[in-house]
């Protein structure tokens, strides 16, 4: 081998192995030896351009161009696998067949538990757990009902199988009767033998024609079902996300990150209150100590942390914005309250993106058979942050919703009022000073039912309120009467004379604002101006008559519901927001505000209506006061109300309908010249005085019955009262009704009605 061969070795190494390049070394150092003189400059003596050719000659390729072909195609397969396009085809087409196979498991469970009482017996389980025995045992009532319905259901179609056959045989034969008695029809007529049989084959070749037609159009039919069935148990799949997590398109939001006593302690010490951190450094323990256990509740994580001495509670409760940032959360997923134990805050932290997700629909919705029973009874109202149902009892208790205008408080106090409409017992009267048709359905519901805005309905309303007051005065006489008779608190409340009355009004503020005022004419004819209607002032009316039902209302089961927006000193005075025994409110505007709204303790002690965000949190409720269990020493809870749209609505209020045997709903438009008996009414309003003067006589008769005497004036009166000879007379200068003279009027219709019916009998 030439000197060629030693100064140029080829770069081999793609292509052949160490083995290989370790024998060629081997090789090239053997020529060396035997071909080139050790004093000979190898460099020297062969241009080193025409050393590769000839070790190229002397060295096989083994194969080299297969292999790079080899590498090339790997490295296009490589590049196509793990293109980004390739990925999202792949994960689209996961997630499409994952969609599919899902919803086929989620229709079958659906038509499953639609068929047998898997419900029923997962309900009752969650009933037993939750201690609800009651619940427990009507679930197992209902389950057995089902069952029992469904076996007669099989039985019916054992038994009637037999019976549909008979009657198919008995259809095919008549019809071919009526199809040979035509043809017989025809041959008489046309003088054809053949002819009876023709309507036959008629039949016979329609019947083919169908036959054709079905056997044509099945193929296009059943892809069409196909398609329609597949498009089904995708949609059910999508909805129940059953596709993997990774194969799911992005939704944009925040990967959830989970709290650990590290970053609870962390947030809290770059919260920029001096003192805690300093307190968290001194602690030897990591600050581990100042900790309770992070326990699982709901959609997040409930932790209690106790402050270090010298750290107020207001401060930790002030910074509620940075704390949560600093935990990677949004305001509105952090809630702080105070519990029993001193120095110590609890905080509950929602996952990611969990509060956004609906919490699904009512019970009400659900179940067509549910009950209500006010007085041991609670109503379904939503969720609280935890995911525990909030029920809510509503036996003797004032009820305030307030909020921002749009943000569900209509649909809140709607939810309840639906449940408390089943129960037969409760009575309603419901004004709307919306006027939209909000309250609609409860038209054959509530006993009196006004819609509007305006003035006038505000005086409507008024009245409405101040009739309930005359009711519950009534109710009070009464009560003592039947104690004195020895009749016990129970047994007199058990009374139908003692049935709840509920007063709904709903955008109460339109009331406290309006001027409309009271006016009346004298004898001599002049106009004079009374109490005003509405407004917050204590003059007010509407005021006088919540605060009176206030006061006393809850004693003989008269109570009432206001919904109401941004509470203020003008629109919703102290003393009528402080009288209620469940005050709610949804997102306000400011911190005074829910002040107003639920009071300043609750408030202080972490409730934040204010923090909620507008628009986003419809329905959110944060609730104070009594009808709610809340955990103990906590103030306030915050609820997450079920929403019930006004389709659903009405069906539940049918339901309601169905129980109140026809009832007919007076309203603001209604007839106000019904028949009643005036005397009557006017002895009512008298009680036991012996004479009352002519406008608080009118005035009294409005409250009693504004839908009669809502328009009356003086004049009105005297002539109404003028043909019995009841009128009103002067005494001390004050045109007045006499009882005696009532009394005798009375007495003389029931003469003359006597003497006429005898009359008619002779």
């Amino acid at each position: 081998m030439s000197d060629l061969s030693i100064r140029g070795e080829p770069d081999v190494g793609e292509v052949v192995d160490l083995d290989e390049r370790r024998a060629r070394r081997a090789l090239v150092s053997l020529v060396k030896e035997a071909t080139v003189p050790e004093a000979a400059p190898v460099a020297d003596a062969i241009p080193e351009q025409v050393q590769q050719p000839a070790v190229e000659d002397a060295l096989p390729a083994h194969g080299s161009g297969r292999a790079r072909r080899l590498r090339r195609a790997a490295r296009r397969v490589r590049t196509i696998a793990t293109h980004d396009r390739t990925r999202k085809a792949l994960r689209a087409a996961v997630r499409h067949t994952a969609y599919v196979w899902g919803g086929a498991g989620v229709v079958t469970k659906r038509a499953w538990e639609g068929r047998t009482v898997a419900v029923h017996h997962r309900m009752r389980a969650l009933a037993l757990a939750a201690g609800d025995h009651m619940a427990a045992a009507e679930w197992q009532a209902k389950a057995d009902s089902f069952r029992r319905e469904r076996h007669q259901r099989r039985m019916d179609l054992i038994t009637r199988t037999p019976q549909a056959v008979k009657s198919a045989a008995i259809g095919a034969a008549g019809v071919e009767g009526a199809l040979l008695l035509l043809g017989a029809c025809m041959a008489i007529h046309d003088h054809q033998l053949h002819d009876v049989v023709a309507p036959t084959l008629a039949a016979v070749d329609a019947v083919r024609a169908l036959c054709w037609f079905v056997g044509v159009a099945w193929g296009p039919a059943l892809a069409l079902m196909t398609l329609a069935g597949l498009s089904h148990l995708w949609r059910a799949g999508q909805k129940h996300e059953t596709a993997p997590r990774w194969a799911r398109p992005a939704s944009g939001a925040v990967d959830d990150v989970p709290i650990t006593p590290s970053i609870v302690v962390k947030a809290l010490s770059d919260l920029g209150v001096p003192q805690l951190k300093k307190g968290i450094k001194e602690m030897a323990d990591g600050a581990a100590g100042m900790l309770g256990p992070i326990t699982l509740a709901g959609c997040g994580v409930e932790v209690d942390v106790t402050l270090p001495s010298g750290v107020s509670t207001e401060e930790v409760l002030g910074k509620r914005r940075k704390l949560a940032e600093n935990m990677n959360r949004h305001e509105h997923e952090l809630h702080m309250t105070l519990p029993p134990t001193p120095r110590t805050v609890r905080m509950w932290i929602a996952d990611s993106g969990a509060l956004d997700l609906p919490i699904g629909p009512s019970p009400l919705v659900i179940d067509p058979d549910t009950t209500a029973q006010m007085h041991h009874g609670r109503a379904p109202w939503g969720q609280d942050l935890r995911g525990d149902a909030v029920l809510v009892n509503l036996h003797q208790k004032h009820l305030l919703i307030t909020g921002m205008s749009n943000q569900g408080k209509t649909a809140s106090l709607r939810a309840l009022a639906l449940w408390t409409a089943l129960d037969p017992r409760v009575k309603f009267r419901l004004a709307d000073l919306k006027g939209v048709g909000d309250w609609q359905m409860f038209e054959g519901i509530a006993e009196v039912l006004i819609q509007g805005p305006t003035d006038e309905h505000v005086i409507e309303a008024t009245h409405m309120v101040e009739e309930g007051v005359a009711e519950m005065q009534r109710r009070g006489k009464l009560m003592l009467q039947l104690s004195a008779k020895g009749w016990s608190q129970d047994k007199i409340l058990a009374d139908p004379r003692f049935d709840p009355l509920v007063l709904i009004v709903d955008e109460a503020q339109v009331a406290y604002g309006s001027g409309a005022v009271e006016t009346y004419t004298t004898d001599s004819g002049a106009v004079r101006k009374g109490a005003p209607y509405g407004g917050a002032k204590q003059d007010s009316r509407y005021f006088q008559a919540i605060k009176a039902i206030h006061d006393q209302g809850r004693a003989v089961n008269v109570t009432t519901w206001e919904g109401t927006q941004d509470p203020t000193d003008a629109n919703l005075p102290k003393r009528s927001r402080e009288g209620n025994h469940i005050r709610a409110s949804l997102v306000l505007g400011t911190e005074s505000q829910a002040k107003m709204a639920l009071g300043e303790n609750p408030v202080d002690a972490g409730a934040a209506p204010h923090k909620l965000r507008q628009g986003l949190d419809k329905g959110t409720l944060v609730v104070a006061g009594a009808g709610i269990d809340m955990p103990p020493g906590q103030p306030s809870i915050t609820v997450r109300t079920h929403y019930i749209n006004e389709d659903d609505a009405k069906e539940i209020a049918e339901r309601a309908k169905a129980l109140r045997s026809g009832l007919k709903t007076q309203g603001a438009d209604k007839d106000a010249a019904q028949e009643v008996d005036h005397l009557a009414d006017v002895l009512t309003v008298l009680g036991q005085a012996d004479r009352l003067r002519s406008p608080d006589m009118l005035h009294g008769l409005k409250n009693l019955n504004s839908a009669v005497y809502g328009e009356w004036t003086f004049e009105v009166l005297t002539q109404a009262l003028k043909p019995v000879g009841a009128e009103p007379r002067k005494y001390n200068g004050n045109p007045s009704i006499s009882r005696a003279r009532v009394l005798a009027a009375i007495e003389r219709r029931a003469e003359e009605a006597e003497n006429t019916t005898e009359f008619d009998g002779q």
